[in-house]
């Protein structure tokens, strides 16, 4: 792949620092810039060796770029763009990793000097960890980027940002952003939701009880926890900007739930035997597609995260 001369990454959280490591070790960028609005979050960039310069202010950042990677949370994406406009180059490709499409899309567009120049992506990849110490330059190897490009998008943008995602190991998809929200409202949006939700159960219980489920805490309930360690300023702004989508899942997962229910209350063996022998089908199936991985530990300090970029849901 042709290097960048120069790539701006707004966020330089987990999914932005993790690109950046893959552009250095390919050499597919000559310099690469991060903008942060924490000084701690800048600092530890430049300590990683994330990038070759960190600076506060979006327009500051995008001067010069030829490749923009909007990597903040979706209900910031809108306020990045207007703020990085002044100093964006008309001929700079411009992209994202937010959970969300359409309305980002909404969002960034009126603030794009030539809207033909972006590219919307989601990197299906991502840990429960954030912040520059959360990065690590193997996360998109065999997983998929999805691509939601508008009418306009120029092709021969796409193209670039194909083979920049293919750099990194990763399948490259490409739909609408309308089908993207509805197709990861069921596959991530929702699992999220509920793991919140089983999370704030097991919060209200009172405090014996509670007590006993973290210790004797099996292997699911672990695997919800992780999830629900998730980045809450992330996660917000993903269910408020997808709210349609989420909400039509919802309530499918809503009358399955109860006939579920209903089936363990009447004891119908048949039907519950019948729902898990087709669950584990599924599961199975996921394995052989390459959609389910060992995730990599990651040192303490980034288990709290910073809130700067989305992680990729």
């Amino acid at each position: 792949m042709t290097p960048f001369r120069r790539v701006a990454l707004l966020g330089i959280g987990l999914v932005n620092g993790s690109l950046a490591l893959v552009l250095r070790r390919e050499g597919a960028a000559e310099e690469i810039v991060a903008c942060a609005r924490r000084e701690a979050t800048r600092r530890r960039a430049l300590e990683r060796g994330l990038c070759d310069r960190a600076v506060a202010d979006p327009a500051e950042a995008v001067e010069g770029a030829d490749l923009v990677v909007l990597g903040v949370p979706p209900g910031a994406m809108g306020e990045v763009a207007r703020a990085m406009a002044p100093g964006l180059d008309t001929a700079a490709i411009v992209t994202d990793v937010g959970s969300v499409k359409a309305q980002i899309v909404h969002d960034v567009v009126p603030h794009l000097p030539d809207p033909s120049r972006f590219v919307p992506g989601h990197p299906v990849a991502g840990t429960e960890h954030s912040g520059p110490d959360a990065a690590f330059d193997t996360l998109f190897e065999r997983r998929r980027v999805i691509l939601t490009p508008i009418e306009d998008t120029d092709p021969a943008a796409v193209r670039r940002v194909r083979e920049l995602w293919e750099l990194t190991g990763a399948e490259v998809d490409l739909m609408t952003p309308e089908h993207h929200d509805r197709v990861l409202a069921l596959t991530s949006h929702l699992p999220h939701l509920i793991a919140f939700t089983i999370v704030g159960t097991v919060a209200d219980l009172e405090k014996q009880t509670r007590s006993e489920v973290f210790k004797y805490a099996a292997g699911g309930f672990t695997d919800f926890t992780r999830i629900a360690a998730s980045d809450p300023t992330m996660w917000r702004d993903v269910f408020l900007n997808n709210r349609e989508a989420v909400l039509e899942m919802l309530g499918r997962f809503t009358e399955d739930l109860v006939r579920l229910q209903r089936a363990i209350r009447w004891g119908d063996g048949d039907t519950l035997f019948e729902l898990f022998s087709r669950t584990r089908a599924i599961r199975r199936a996921v394995i052989r597609a390459g959609q389910a991985y060992e995730r990599r530990p990651v040192p303490p300090e980034a288990a709290g995260g910073n809130g700067e970029e989305e992680n990729g849901g």
